[in-house]
């Protein structure tokens, strides 16, 4: 699967890459080089919106154009020719980008609503922030857009 790195204008934008299952590290840095070692090292395409970044060999930089997170998800996935699969859905964390690993629901009892504990059997959490995730209303919200940008 095809590893990104975002530059700082794309938060919102790597998120949901993550959302959708894609490893999509987060630049925050103003430093080009800096970016371009970590995307070579990396073995990572670059994203960005920034028109100054200068040409690399060896580095895949996809400039977008896009102002909005559906123009940018479409214009992202054309350009790469990318086919998005349901099964990658949820599997990482949006906030660190750590791989998500299924966790048993009694393990867990204590840090989550009562209700949540009630209504959801599966759950999966972050090795490395800890955060807890399930399939929520979330998941039919994120749907609904995948629908609207395919």
């Amino acid at each position: 699967m095809m590893r990104f790195l975002l530059t700082k204008e794309l938060g919102r934008l790597a998120k949901w890459l993550r959302i959708l299952g894609f490893d999509a590290s987060y630049f925050t840095e103003n430093n080009p080089g800096s970016l371009m070692i970590q995307a070579l090292r990396d073995n990572r395409t670059i994203l960005t919106r920034n028109r100054r970044l200068p040409e690399s060999h060896g580095i895949r930089i996809i400039q977008l154009k896009s102002e909005t997170l559906k123009e940018q998800l479409q214009e992202t996935f054309k350009s790469l020719n990318i086919v998005l699969d349901v099964k990658h859905l949820f599997t990482r964390c949006i906030i660190c980008n750590e791989e998500l690993a299924p966790v048993d629901r009694e393990e867990i009892k204590d840090r989550i609503p009562e209700y949540v504990y009630k209504t959801q059997r599966n759950f999966v959490t972050c090795p490395q922030c800890q955060r807890i995730y399930w399939q929520g209303t979330h998941w039919g919200n994120v749907q609904n857009i995948l629908k609207e940008i395919q």
